[in-house]
């Protein structure tokens, strides 16, 4: 049995729309940091999903005629086709309308009731339709919702509550702690100092004014409010409250990836419903920030996107999952525009990758028939780049491991160039109009080769496809985390050249 597990887990979207760059953003990174840890020989469970329930996708169905179930079943196959679309590898997609959840949920709910963390009570206050959230006056951002900008409207009905402030001594000592627990650190400051520290209330976990929800199991006029339903997906999709072997073996969750909107949700209220339910908490919580559009969030209401399989057909899909992946540092706003997708693919996947990888296999072929051997005529001009080489998985395991994920694609890029660089130094098609020189040349297109072999088996996690292409004209099939420094000084069954990698892209 494999003791090396990894769960990880996307936000579940909410699915009131047709998915945008910015789910893409989030899905690609959660799935390239998947890919890495099986690639290193872990036991991963990935797992995304949808939250489907809630007034604001009840009220859309009923304008189009539809039943909420209708309205959200076209918006995720379409989700899932995106997904297959970029190479998204989940284990698991969870929505929140499958039978098994809503059973789970209603079982948790009631636990919660008997032990007496809920509790019935009338809530009034202001609630945004958009965010399905409650606000207080003082959270409210000239009288609007904070998250989204809207009008908040008076609510008052009665509604079970959970006990949210009974966990606000336990949030604290816990965040002290365990300074791992949220990052990058600035959320955690945020959280601390706009909501804990001010002081926690109640939270309202129930509805009457709407009937697309969970039911109470021993109410039924209320339907179980989005964050019981929705955050415990984490959990039920493992089989709890059950404790089956798939929850004892990957429960806690090692990273939950969020947008920063939705970050107070995973570390204050996900964390005191644990706490209540006596479970141990997620390793790690990452509020990420978002993509920005003509300096604005994408926004479904605004309409300023285009559907992500617009640029996969136009670019290619390893080169919007590279754009994702490499052009933002992961955790900061970044911009998105196709300009700046064709200029990081021109500039790296091109000219870098596509280029080196073409010119040294068709120099394979024109000297050497394809078939390369170490012939160990080395010199110091060579030190450079092999140490750069077998350094490289030390270096990209840190960078992963702090999830600087564009740190540790530059870092692959960094030895790329170096092999360039190598190529402009070494001058093979000056070694090759000499015979002497011929043992010479073949070391210098083997050391080329063996660093193109490292960098496509790191690059699997993050540019499958493009990987792929290489192995075939690599003719290598040894292509896991353990073969990275396996030697075996040939390439024996002859390369050949791939189809371009990438091309060109012009700029308008």
């Amino acid at each position: 049995m494999n003791d090396k597990k990894f769960y990880i887990t996307t936000p579940i979207y909410y699915p009131s729309a047709e998915f945008h760059i910015g789910h893409c953003y989030t899905t690609i990174i959660a799935d390239a940091i998947a890919r890495y840890k099986r690639l290193d020989g872990y036991d991963v469970f990935f797992q995304t999903g949808t939250d489907e329930h809630g007034l604001k996708i009840e009220t859309k169905a009923k304008e189009k005629g539809v039943t909420p179930k209708e309205y959200v079943d076209v918006i995720i196959e379409n989700a899932k086709d995106l997904w297959k679309s970029l190479g998204i590898s989940y284990d698991f997609f969870i929505r929140t309308t499958d039978d098994f959840h809503v059973e789970k949920v209603q079982q948790i709910f009631k636990k919660l009731y008997d032990q007496g963390d809920i509790y019935k009570s009338e809530y009034q206050g202001l609630y945004c339709v958009p965010c399905e959230s409650f606000w207080t006056e003082t959270q409210l951002v000239d009288g609007k919702c904070p998250d989204c900008g809207r009008d908040v409207h008076e609510v008052t009905e009665e509604a079970y509550f959970f006990k949210l402030s009974k966990y606000q001594q336990k949030l604290e000592e816990y965040y002290e702690t365990h300074p791992e627990f949220i990052q990058p650190v600035s959320r955690k400051n945020e959280m601390l100092n706009n909501f804990i520290r001010p002081g926690l209330e109640d939270l309202c976990v129930s509805r009457t004014s709407f009937k697309w929800g969970i039911p109470v199991s021993f109410d039924d006029k209320h339907v179980i409010y989005v964050w019981i339903d929705a955050l415990t997906n984490y959990i039920t999709s493992l089989g709890y409250p059950e404790l089956t072997p798939e929850f004892k073996k990957y429960w806690p969750a090692d990273l939950h990836l969020v947008g920063k909107e939705i970050v107070r949700f995973h570390t204050i209220i996900w964390p005191a419903i644990l706490m209540a339910l006596d479970l141990p908490l997620p390793h790690q919580v990452f509020g990420h920030g978002w993509l920005i559009i003509d300096g604005g969030k994408i926004s479904k209401s605004k309409g300023n996107y285009k559907d992500p399989r617009e640029y996969i057909n136009t670019y290619g899909v390893d080169a919007v999952r590279y754009f994702a992946l490499r052009e933002v540092p992961f955790g900061s706003d970044g911009n998105f525009s196709e300009e700046s997708l064709i200029t990081r693919t021109n500039a790296d996947l091109c000219n870098v990758l596509g280029n080196l990888v073409s010119r040294t296999i068709q120099m394979g072929i024109k000297y050497f028939d394809g078939f390369i051997s170490n012939k160990n005529v080395s010199q110091d001009i060579d030190n450079e780049l092999i140490d750069a080489t077998n350094n490289l998985k030390s270096l990209v395991d840190d960078k992963m491991s702090e999830l600087k994920i564009n740190e540790a694609l530059e870092s692959i890029f960094e030895v790329l160039r170096k092999c360039n660089k190598y190529i402009d130094d070494t001058t093979p098609w000056i070694l090759a109009k000499d015979e002497t020189q011929k043992d010479r040349l073949e070391t210098v297109i083997y050391n080329l080769l063996d660093s193109i072999r490292v960098c496509a088996i790191l690059l699997q996690a993050f540019i499958p496809t493009t990987s792929e292409k290489i192995f075939s004209g690599l003719k290598i099939s040894n292509t896991s985390f353990e073969d990275l420094y396996v030697k075996n000084d040939t390439y024996e069954l002859g390369l050949e050249k791939p189809a371009n990698l990438f091309e060109r892209i012009k700029e308008d």
